[in-house]
């Protein structure tokens, strides 16, 4: 009998259906298997991947020239060049050589003058020579430090990300040799017909009419590949209704997704709508799309099966509007796609004149305008291009690109995925990272991306219309009140919502039973301490140039006062690897590297959120996991100084 196509819905509607029936029979995410970090690419990752060691993880020159240590070099100058003996005081370096013990920068080979010494060249005597240097040195010029690229514990990629050739490199180089992923779904492909015959029957004979060669189960798997499955293809059923029924059953016990092609329209010899009603259960029968009215859908021994349109249009779009998303959501992913777009560069750029420059961003969506936020930019940063959304190029002939100017980007993700991209920038805090996480695990298709300027240049950021939200710990010396002040000022006449995320402990960070014994911001202006400062704007530098007015020292007098790193973790590497004998930062971050805590500060860090944002699809999701998800919550807590008990609370609206 002639199948009747009752229940036709739109297309919408019917993945509604399906993936909702998909859910109450609970099939879901795939299980994890461990592979070769080297044979990952294009997998899923099942779970996050963290650095196991720090990159590069000794400390190596920059560029071919001298290994010094800065302090010899402190006398030199243009009018009284400074002598530094050849094999002594002064040992040649090739670019990424290790660093001789005891030597602390590199002077390139460009800026040095070897010579004898003068009194040898008066006496005639034969002895090693001397370089000659105009300028003192700085601590670790030209050197690449440990961690430069990552640090150890630091976050490479999140669950359920496509891990793609740089990704593998970054796990490699930070000690991981395996990857959790989810292993790949199969897809079951079953041509039907009558009329169709096999490709390979063309090497012995033309076909015949009504001989139809069979493409379409091909062109499937290629489709199945591309979306990330393995493919099992079966050999053509003819239109029999007990043949076909076998087929599907066999199907079920090797496979995960069942595609049947043909037969599920409603002529004499289609039999796909009874065969899966016969053997489980049928959900859609028919959509209102053309091509590709006559899809069936349905469950077969807890296994989805697609009944495709014989059509090869119709099965090309109807596999793309069902069968993809069946495979994406078994494997914790949303779809993608590459291309450019036009895009406001969030902060001034220089670039030198005379070489093309390609600039990694993170881009995001705000308001109605695409925004792209730098990243890294050494040639030695991997992690750059792990973080990045896309490259803009600066051509050779221009100086720059000034902040709000336009730019294009070539997307390194797809449109949708940078359209559900929630832009944070400001201050950094660990928990961003847990954070970022915990989105992509509970909402795969969408992704936070966060640039670490300091507090204030976020809150700044935000005002300009280039941020959904900035992370803030600003205190305020008059009132003594953390972030309140500062938006009431910034944010004069704009409603304003502050959601604190967490309180936490800052304070010196040192190595293991605290050598250098430092208890207190007077340490720092001591002969024999290095400090490690964060940037400017930021919420540390500000608590740190508080103290340091309160007690009087200059920061002139604090040694390294005007080296700038941007993170927290950068901070804590730059102690544990001897580049700094401390530096502020918060106790996770001391944990994490197993370093010693002398505490100095309990800060608040709020979300500072325009208040239009607070009930949109793009924030509505980062506040649930905050104030809902018991595991982002807990894992916060593992780390260590963090106090959540006023987690997801909005502590201020203006």
């Amino acid at each position: 009998m002639k199948q009747v196509f009752i229940d036709s819905v739109t297309p919408e509607r019917a993945r509604d259906l399906f993936f909702s029936r998909m859910d109450s029979l609970g099939i879901g995410r795939l299980p994890s298997e461990e592979i070769a970090v080297a044979e990952s690419q294009g997998r899923i990752t099942s779970a996050p991947v963290f650095a196991k060691y720090s990159s590069p993880f000794y400390h190596s020159a920059a560029m071919d020239g001298y290994a010094v240590r800065f302090a010899d070099t402190f006398t030199a100058s243009e009018t009284a060049p400074c002598l530094l003996k050849t094999g002594v005081d002064a040992l040649y370096v090739d670019t990424g050589d290790p660093m001789p013990e005891g030597f602390n920068a590199v002077i390139m080979i460009e800026d040095v003058n070897r010579i004898r010494k003068p009194e040898d060249r008066i006496q005639g005597k034969d002895q090693d020579e001397c370089i000659e240097i105009y300028s003192p040195a700085t601590p670790y010029q030209h050197v690449r430090t440990i961690g430069e690229d990552l640090v150890a514990t630091e976050l490479i990629i999140p669950e359920n990300h496509a891990i793609r050739a740089i990704d593998a490199g970054a796990m490699l180089a930070s000690g991981h040799l395996t990857v959790p992923v989810r292993r790949r779904p199969v897809v079951a492909i079953i041509p039907t017909g009558t009329e169709i015959i096999e490709p390979d029957v063309v090497r012995e004979r033309p076909p015949e009419p009504p001989e139809i060669i069979e493409y379409n189960s091909h062109v499937l798997a290629g489709l199945a590949r591309e979306s990330g499955a393995d493919t099992r293809r079966f050999g053509i059923v003819r239109d029999d209704p007990g043949d076909i029924q076998e087929a599907l059953l066999r199907a079920a016990e090797v496979s995960d997704i069942i595609v049947i092609n043909a037969g599920s329209g409603r002529g004499s010899e289609d039999y796909t709508l009874s065969a899966i009603h016969a053997l489980g259960e049928v959900v859609i029968n028919g959509v209102s799309m053309k091509p590709g009215k006559p899809l069936i859908a349905g469950f077969i021994r807890n296994k989805p099966v697609f009944g495709i349109p014989g059509y090869p249009v119709s099965a090309y779009l109807t596999f793309q509007a069902f069968v993809k998303p069946a495979i994406e959501k078994l494997l914790g992913i949303a779809g993608d796609g590459k291309e450019c777009v036009r895009a406001v560069i969030s902060r001034q750029l220089a670039s030198p004149l005379g070489v093309d420059e390609f600039i990694r961003v993170k881009v995001g969506v705000v308001g109605d305008k695409h925004i792209a936020t730098p990243v890294g930019r050494g040639a030695g940063l991997l992690m750059s291009l792990v973080r990045a959304d896309g490259i803009v190029k600066i051509p050779a002939g221009s100086e720059g690109l000034r902040a709000g100017s336009e730019v294009e980007v070539e997307l390194m993700r797809s449109r949708n995925e940078i359209k559900n991209t929630v832009v944070c920038i400001g201050s950094h805090d660990n928990t961003l990272d847990i954070l970022a996480n915990s989105i992509k695990k509970n909402y795969p298709g969408l992704s936070l991306s966060s640039a670490h300027v300091g507090s204030m240049g976020g809150l700044m950021a935000v005002k300009r219309g280039e941020a959904h939200f900035a992370g803030t710990h600003l205190l305020d010396e008059q009132t003594g009140e953390y972030n309140v002040p500062f938006i009431t000022r910034i944010f004069k006449g704009r409603k304003m919502a502050l959601v604190n995320l967490v309180y936490r402990q800052q304070g010196f960070l040192v190595k293991k039973g605290n050598p250098k014994n430092i208890k207190s911001f007077e340490d720092l202006a001591r002969d024999d301490v290095i400090f490690m400062n964060r940037q400017s704007g930021s919420g540390t530098r500000l608590l740190l140039d508080k103290y340091l007015r309160e007690i009087g020292i200059a920061p002139s007098l604090v040694k390294g006062y005007e080296r700038e790193e941007y993170t927290h973790m950068s901070v804590a590497s730059a102690v544990l690897t001897g580049l700094a004998d401390t530096g502020l930062a918060v106790l996770s971050s001391a944990k994490a590297l197993g370093l010693d805590f002398v505490p100095v500060a309990n800060e608040r860090y709020d979300l500072a959120i325009p208040y239009e944002f607070l009930d949109t699809g793009m924030i509505r999701p980062v506040l649930k996991i905050i104030r809902e998800d018991a595991e982002f919550k807990g894992i916060v807590e593992s780390l260590g100084g963090y106090d959540t008990r006023d987690m997801g609370k909005a502590l201020f609206e203006s």
